[in-house]
């Protein structure tokens, strides 16, 4: 089996932590590097059911995209929730890695994975990477339809390939339009309307979107916009990295075991949708 170091080193290789955002927080965050590795865990939450289930499984290692300490942290002190991890972690022997906007913009990436579940034809970066002569790596993608659908079924169709949530799938846009050309980004994406607005799609989806930007957003063009959960979003790429982990094992002959969480961390639990009413016509008015 490869030691800790060895697997960092190859992660380290897809998900450069030289190219994660300044702000972020990403890499190893506990494990010892001569310990070895034969089962590893990929979540995209570092949180206690996660831990408590790699603990289960025997896990080495647990991969996340979303980091632990993100804004840092002055006690480790098992009181606490991260703390708790932290200390589950180390009396187990599990190592904690994080790719988070490193994986975000890496070729493949977080967004390859959000189109391939979605069925999409990649054209390009969203944002491309200036660094990157090929023009692959960035954030976000642009996509293209096999054949055109209304945003009703665009909208039904992600509700459909993505984990599913109590949130499901919001559309803002004329459900009847139609759609031949998508933009997506994994995770929270309403920063990014004026390059979608400017690469000209059809419409957008991304997570957590909110009220201000997208009414913005709707009064500037006809872009659609489709907003799924940010958990649902970014697990996709779960998938992707633990085959390309594989791929890496199978070539060094490591006999690594990889593995996918399908527990659903997202931290809403419930959805109790309103009556929507059959014309705008019908609405007398807020209520007081």
């Amino acid at each position: 089996m490869p030691r800790l170091s060895e697997v960092i080193a190859a992660l380290d290789v897809l998900w450069p932590p030289s190219r994660a955002e300044q702000w972020d927080a990403v890499g190893t965050v506990c494990g010892d590097p001569d310990a070895e590795v034969g089962r590893v865990l990929f979540a995209v939450d570092p949180v206690q059911e996660i831990v408590d289930e790699a603990v289960k499984l025997g896990a080495d290692l647990v991969v996340t995209h979303h980091p632990l300490y993100l804004r840092g942290t002055t006690t480790v002190e098992a009181g606490t929730f991260k703390g708790r991890v932290v200390h589950t972690l180390i009396k187990n022997d599990i190592a904690l890695h994080v790719a988070h906007t490193n994986a975000d913009t890496a070729d493949p990436g977080v967004s390859d994975a959000l189109a391939g579940a979605l069925g999409l034809r990649i054209t390009g970066p969203l944002v491309p990477d200036a660094s990157d002569p090929a023009g692959r790596r960035g954030l976000g993608r642009i996509c293209e339809l096999d054949h055109p659908e209304t945003l009703r079924e665009f909208a039904a169709r992600a509700a459909a390939r993505l984990p599913r949530t109590a949130q499901g799938i919001r559309v803002a846009g004329d459900p009847d339009a139609l759609v031949r050309t998508v933009a997506v980004s994994g995770g929270s994406g309403d920063s990014l309307f004026d390059q979608v607005r400017a690469c000209g799609v059809d419409a957008y989806l991304t997570a957590d979107l909110r009220h201000h930007p997208v009414s913005e957003a709707r009064e500037k063009s006809s872009l659609a916009l489709v907003d799924a959960a940010h958990w649902a979003t970014e697990w996709p790429w779960c998938e992707q990295a633990a085959a390309q982990l594989d791929a890496i094992s199978e070539r060094h002959g490591w006999g690594l075991r990889t593995h996918v969480s399908r527990t659903v961390t997202d931290p809403w639990t419930a959805h109790a949708p309103s009556d929507v009413p059959s014309s705008p016509s019908s609405i007398s008015g807020a209520p007081n």
